[in-house]
């Protein structure tokens, strides 16, 4: 994407004055966004951003400055002029970049960028007419298609110089259910590290006519009755109550800072005996996964929490400095307009041995929450509030009535210690997480278990 001696130049020029470490990130992207409303293209946006970050340390300082351009002339200035931030003794660097090919564990069978518009628009009418003719009560149905294909280069003073390619395909419908002057909604949104073969493989008319069923069921539902109950939180997107709530405070970013709950306690039990939770963005074909991370290190499998011990967190280069640990390959930005920091990739928690049936039959009263929606939280706290999108309230080891407008409103850390059993069905869903290196798509996942207590928020009607 660059040769190498302009690679060379820009480096040396960051480092003109006493930086002691430089690095060049290189992005071009291709993205599409189509966006339909009751059966209408609403809007649909295509184009390339393409654009070059360079970033310089001086003991635990950084400086980040970016340009859309990449001429040489281009690069020398924005390199000094960010240079300028980091004076002081200039050091002896001699620079050996070696070009290193990497492994590509994410096989991609058809571009997306080789797929005319009308075969989207096609995939996304036969959601679209699943979700809308499921029921009369359905008065509104939202679909939308994006894919992107971003290529990328990495080049710093330490001699690494690496090339990836990263495509990601999603399709999202949401669906509002309408009676009595109330209005419910359900979603679903599948997306992996896939070209367009990830479409074409997808049950198109279920996930429209599961969004429709979620808004049905709850539009018909009761209020959700308010205390602290037992709560099962099912598979997939249930997760993202572990991401938001304990996976945020995992992360360099805050725990080199000192404003996590989780700092200095590795090695000590923060959970359950039952729960160990990973982030592995190595997994194929994932919504979440990478090869490399955005600073060039090869992504892994990273234990955070074994049988309820803390064991790690997720480390990016700068913060690895501050802390005096290595990099987990956590590294990430949304593009060239960011600076990377440590962020989660596929985040989950691992498959436990009870069954689903078991954990049911063990619940005399409870919450069972199917599908999760949105929710808020304090990363340096672990607070959150989370609302239920699917609600049932469990009788006797039964499902029974839906409930709505519940939400789970606790402590991270409390509810880590709080799950009892852990079923062996792990699954994901696909989310995107927004930090200060911006957004990035990010898979939360678990199998369905049991929160014992847990304050459940709602109201009686």
């Amino acid at each position: 994407m660059l040769n190498k001696a302009l690679i060379e130049d820009t480096l040396n020029a960051a480092l003109s004055t006493g930086g002691d470490f430089a690095e060049i990130f290189v992005e071009d992207r291709t993205n599409s966004l189509i966006e339909m409303i009751g059966g209408k293209i609403e809007s649909t946006t295509s184009g390339r951003d393409y654009g070059v970050g360079i970033r310089i340390y001086r003991g635990f300082n950084s400086v980040y400055a970016y340009t859309n351009k990449s001429d040489r002339d281009s690069l020398i200035s924005v390199a000094k002029k960010a240079a300028q931030a980091m004076l002081g003794a200039k050091n002896d660097i001699t620079l050996n970049l070696i070009k290193t090919d990497i492994i590509n564990n994410h096989k991609i069978i058809i571009s997306p960028n080789e797929i005319a518009k009308v075969k989207k628009i096609e995939a996304m009418r036969r959601v679209y007419e699943a979700a809308k003719n499921y029921d009369n009560v359905i008065s509104q149905v939202t679909v939308r298609h994006l894919d992107h294909d971003q290529h990328i280069m990495v080049a710093n003073s330490e001699g690494l110089w690496k090339e990836d390619r990263r495509v990601r395909n999603r399709i999202a419908v949401s669906s509002v259910a309408s009676k009595d002057g109330e209005m419910q909604s359900g979603s679903m949104s599948p997306g992996a590290m896939r070209g367009f073969e990830f479409i074409e493989g997808l049950n198109l008319e279920e996930i429209g006519k599961e969004a429709s069923r979620i808004a049905k069921t709850m539009v018909n539902a009761k209020y959700c009755p308010s205390g602290k109950f037992p709560v099962i939180i099912d598979n997939g997107f249930g997760g993202v109550i572990f991401h938001e709530a304990c996976g945020h405070g995992l992360e360099a970013t805050s725990v080199a800072k000192g404003t996590s709950i989780y700092c200095d306690k590795i090695g000590q039990k923060i959970a359950s005996n039952v729960v160990t939770a990973i982030d592995d963005g190595t997994l194929a074909n994932e919504w979440g996964s990478i090869n490399i991370d955005d600073e060039g290190n090869p992504s892994q499998k990273n234990i955070l929490i074994e049988n309820g011990i803390l064991k790690g967190y997720m480390i990016d280069r700068l913060n690895g400095r501050r802390m005096g640990m290595a990099s987990t390959g956590s590294g990430r930005r949304q593009s060239y307009k960011f600076a990377p920091t440590s962020r989660m990739t596929n985040t989950y928690i691992a498959a436990g041995s009870s069954k689903v049936e078991e954990i049911f039959a063990n619940t005399e009263y409870g919450i069972y929450a199917k599908y999760m929606g949105g929710g808020s939280v304090d990363p340096s706290t672990g607070d959150f509030n989370f609302a239920i999108m699917e609600g049932y309230i469990v009788e006797n080891g039964k499902i029974t009535s839906p409930v709505r407008g519940a939400t789970l409103i606790g402590k991270g850390i409390d509810v880590l210690t709080k799950i009892d059993m852990v079923s062996d069905n792990m699954t994901f869903g696909q989310g995107m997480c927004g930090s200060l290196s911006g957004s990035v798509p990010t898979n939360v996942g678990q199998p369905l278990l049991r929160v014992s207590e847990i304050t459940v928020g709602g109201r009686e009607g």
